[in-house]
């Protein structure tokens, strides 16, 4: 299992200084993995972030959310293809940076939505992934769709509609990603979903109720741990937290980031990576009781 953290934990941009602060700050705090936002794809040195990461000996992943111009459930082809050839560009430079995962909000815009998904638009974006599936699959790369909240998509907000949609896009190259923040706004419990999903889940984001430090807030990570270690997970565990402190101005508005939550981006990392750790090694010790 990789424990990794979110590269905006420490840097709002990535050029090369701001890439260079997150993959060495990340190795610096503990973790084993680095998860990247590719939110300007065209323009990100994926070279660059191949030789930072063998330097650092940090393994990567890397996250989007679409936009309007590229929403897989969009009625316009147009738009569609032009989502359909970023995720494509996504792939590559996972791949070129020797990562394996690609995950996020890939399959609709990140956005409030005013009305229900359609099925056309529901059938559009399945048929996509599909094909989109197969490629990454020949570049050894796996995707996970990330089950977020209902403000900020209208096709899946919780682990059981996420198996739904897995199975109209009927490839095995696609996996749930779950992540404790939204779950805490959107299903009953913290456990149960993790059951449901078993070994379809493909990718965890742990983040706290109000996305600032781990523990301080209302998600019961002691359950969806206890979930994780129930259904055998074995894969990456990435903490996820934002503060005004770190801007980068697109998700900021696009999240909602209005305050500053911390501060201190090494004290928060190295806080996550302790709490996190904890975690997997107390239910570890439940098999000794």
């Amino acid at each position: 299992m990789l424990i990794g953290a979110h590269a905006l934990v420490f840097t709002g941009s990535f050029e090369q200084a701001g890439l260079t602060t997150a993959i060495e700050k990340t190795k610096q705090a503990g973790f084993d993995l680095i998860e990247i936002p590719l939110m300007d794809p065209a323009n990100f040195d994926r070279m660059l972030a191949a030789r930072l990461l063998r330097d650092n000996d940090l393994a990567v992943s890397a996250s989007l959310g679409l936009s309007e111009a590229t929403d897989l459930t969009s009625g316009d082809p147009a738009v569609v293809a032009a989502g359909e050839r970023m995720l494509e560009e996504c792939i590559d430079i996972v791949q070129a940076m020797g990562g394996t995962r690609l995950c996020g909000v890939i399959y609709s815009a990140m956005k409030k939505y005013m009305e229900p998904v359609t099925a056309s638009g529901r059938a559009s974006s399945a048929a996509a992934l599909g094909r989109l599936a197969s490629r990454a699959e020949d570049a050894g790369v796996h995707l996970s769709l990330e089950v977020v909240n209902r403000y900020e998509t209208n096709v899946m907000n919780t682990g059981r509609q996420a198996l739904g949609f897995l199975d109209e896009i009927g490839h095995s190259n696609v996996s749930v990603h779950l992540d404790t923040y939204h779950m805490n706004i959107e299903e009953s419990d913290l456990y149960t979903p993790v059951l449901d999903v078993d070994t379809r889940l493909g990718y965890v984001h742990i983040g706290e109720s109000h996305r600032g430090y781990l523990g301080s807030g209302t998600v019961d990570f002691g359950s969806f741990f206890r979930g994780l270690a129930r259904v055998s997970y074995d894969g990456p565990v990435v903490f996820e937290s934002f503060s005004s402190a770190v801007v980068n101005q697109d998700l900021s508005r696009m999240l909602g980031i209005w305050r500053n939550l911390w501060d201190d981006s090494d004290d928060l990392a190295a806080h996550a990576n302790r709490f996190i750790r904890d975690q997997l090694r107390a239910v570890e010790s439940i098999s000794l009781h």
